[in-house]
């Protein structure tokens, strides 16, 4: 599967899309309304990966388009592989084994324009257990 889908408005930066808030006296993370804001937004327009549910190896390609230069890139992949998540595109962002990303400054239609596309022959390495260390 390799089609485009773009997805409008600007995605916040991960980092300070969240407030610490206080449930039965322990400390939590909360999602701010703008983020939650941008996740409804992206859940409406992601008609082409919707209900995908991609389960296995696969690499991301995506520019995206802030308003200034102000913004980080890094967030902004955090944001998009939730709400790839979120919306069922993917089954989970550890299958993402390749993510090639571009940033560029749009003030007038902040966006994003991205490709899934599965990879074959991803080599794995087999995971070690406290036996093989240690005998």
């Amino acid at each position: 599967m390799k089609h485009t889908q773009v997805i409008h408005g600007q995605p916040p930066s991960k980092s300070n899309c969240y407030r610490i808030i206080s449930i039965k006296g322990h400390g939590s993370l909360a999602k701010t309304q703008a983020l939650k804001k941008w996740e409804q937004s992206f859940f409406m327009q992601c008609g082409t990966y919707r209900d995908a549910n991609i389960k296995q190896y696969f690499k991301l390609d995506i520019d995206v388009y802030f308003t200034s230069q102000r913004s980080d890139l890094d967030n902004a992949l955090k944001a998009v592989l939730d709400c790839l998540q979120t919306c069922k595109a993917i089954d989970n962002d550890r299958w993402c084994v390749e993510i090639h990303a571009r940033k560029f400054v749009d003030p007038y239609d902040p966006r994003i324009e991205f490709t899934i596309t599965t990879v074959d022959g991803v080599e794995t390495r087999p995971t070690l257990t406290t036996k093989d260390l240690f005998g």
